[in-house]
């Protein structure tokens, strides 16, 4: 039987998501898929530093996508002036979305992960790889070095 998900099906959102332009869909759904791909994200970049103690893979990536440190890590960059003023109006949109925050993070770091994340969808959905690449490679950089966590 011939496998229905081929390897361009599952990066080329077009023909997953047809003619939806993700600058008209919610900010959470856009957060939604922002947390999916930075999750992987953090995962698959993590076994460059660990391939055999799950616990440890499990506990890092975890705290790597946590609230908090994705907050930091965006107004990290910001205050480089790392960002566009069209993805600073996409993070916003994100940030100002109705949600509720987890007791794991202040009220601000969750509306500041929400927008990071948002901004991450966006960029997916959008197919800017490079960018989003870039955005998540920095910030897993920052993060990791921010935790203090040795390889």
């Amino acid at each position: 039987m011939e496998n229905p998900l081929t390897k361009s099906d599952l990066t080329d959102t077009k023909e997953i998501f047809g003619d939806i332009s993700p600058a008209e869909l919610p900010p959470l759904v856009l957060a939604y898929v922002g947390d999916a791909y930075f999750s992987l994200y953090v995962r698959r970049r993590l076994l460059n530093i660990e391939r055999h103690k799950v616990n440890r893979l499990n506990r890092l990536g975890a705290k790597m996508v946590s609230a908090v440190w994705q907050s930091r890590a965006y107004y990290a960059l910001c205050r480089e002036k790392f960002f566009s003023e069209r993805e600073q109006d996409i993070f916003r949109r994100g940030r100002n979305a109705k949600s509720h925050a987890p007791r794991s993070a202040t009220v601000a770091e969750y509306h500041a992960s929400t927008g990071f994340e948002a901004l991450l969808g966006f960029l997916y959905l959008s197919e800017e790889h490079e960018r989003l690449r870039e955005i998540a490679g920095l910030s897993f950089e920052y993060i990791y070095d921010a935790m203090g966590e040795k390889a």
